[in-house]
């Protein structure tokens, strides 16, 4: 089942798994550095039929650190042509990029130099959210963001999509997952606004549903758009599985291709067991019943190809978006499975090593 074929509007892709976006925390001034041709040189011959870059700054503000991939100018897309085309000639499967703005979990520490601390004051920069409420007791206050604020960043994901489809890749997916920016609007627990963009679900869905709707305009029927989304905050007083329902319903009606279902986040400490195995897939499956034609995905401890096989057999979800068996093995794929049907899948400079 892993390696039946799957078409997301007109792309076909030749598996079931999806190189989920990881952060790297390596970027030079935002661009690409010879880190990201290695580690994403290794990923396009993994056996995975599709990648995802890393989440991706739609302006400076909207960084998780200072060492974020970025594209907001036309250096940035300069540098991400490049990339690609390096990629491609590896192999030509699709390269996704996701676009983010971090909102007040931005200006952080690089997590291996002091996890989940923020920059120093003369370091950092600004944050913005959709309320002035700190992410953790000793992080900074975040601005509260004016409609002026919002109108921007709408402008600034358009913008950096533009640059996206320029540069050369196959899909964009708009990161609205992770206690990130749109999640902060999403999410009742920090967005308690009183306009037009806080309160009810459809005033905190605004924001997301106005970046889709641009997006989708740029993106027309050629370029793929996908939504990484949280499915639920894992909190009493959050997002809950039956706003998701509605929400995703919300997408397809836009003309989203896909969505990839995450949950948690929008605190350091919620109620999410992470420890068993794909441990978001009954959420998967409750959203993929509810939706008509949309790809559905998920992620979260997905690395074991028998129990991929099994979950996808019986429809919980379309497409596991997987990341760290990858950071752990590259070839993850291929020696994790017994029973590699068509050695066709291996590159062919690693046939030996299945002898």
């Amino acid at each position: 089942m892993i390696y039946k074929s799957i078409k997301i509007n007109k792309l076909k892709l030749e598996n079931r798994v999806v190189v989920s976006p990881m952060c790297q925390y390596s970027a030079i001034n935002g661009h690409p550095s010879n880190w990201h041709y290695k580690h994403l040189g290794s990923l396009v011959k993994s056996g995975a039929s599709m990648i995802i870059l890393e989440s991706t700054a739609v302006n400076k503000e909207g960084r998780i650190t200072k060492k974020d991939l970025c594209l907001y100018s036309e250096e940035h897309k300069k540098s991400f042509k490049k990339l690609i085309l390096f990629l491609k000639l590896i192999k030509n499967i699709p390269i996704f990029i996701q676009l983010s703005h971090a909102g007040r979990k931005g200006s952080s520490e690089i997590p291996w130099v002091k996890s989940n601390t923020p920059l120093k004051k003369k370091d950092g920069w600004q944050t913005i959210s959709s309320l002035g409420i700190k992410k953790d007791l000793k992080w900074p206050r975040p601005k509260h963001a004016t409609e002026k604020d919002i109108k921007k960043i709408i402008n600034d994901f358009a913008k950096s999509a533009k640059f996206a489809i320029l540069a050369g890749f196959d899909g964009i997916e708009i990161h609205m997952a992770h206690g990130y920016l749109i999640h902060q609007f999403l999410s009742p627990v920090v967005n308690k606004r009183k306009d037009s963009y806080g309160g009810s679900f459809e005033k905190r869905s605004l924001l997301a549903i106005q970046i889709t709707k641009n997006l989708k305009k740029i993106c027309k029927n050629k370029t793929i758009l996908g939504v990484r989304m949280t499915a639920t905050d894992h909190l009493k007083k959050g997002i809950n599985i039956n706003e998701s329902l509605r929400f995703v319903k919300d997408l397809e009606s836009l003309g989203v291709n896909y969505v990839c279902i995450s949950s948690g986040g929008i605190k350091t400490k919620t109620n999410l067991k992470m420890k068993i195995k794909g441990f978001r897939s009954n959420l998967t499956k409750k959203i993929k019943l509810n939706t008509r034609k949309m790809v559905i995905g998920t992620t979260g401890k997905l690395g074991d190809i028998n129990f991929l096989n099994k979950k996808l057999k019986n429809n919980f979800f379309d497409l596991a978006f997987v990341g760290r068996p990858f950071l752990k093995n590259p070839n993850w794929m291929f020696t994790k499975d017994k029973k590699i049907e068509d050695l066709k899948k291996v590159p062919k400079q690693y046939l030996r090593g299945h002898e």
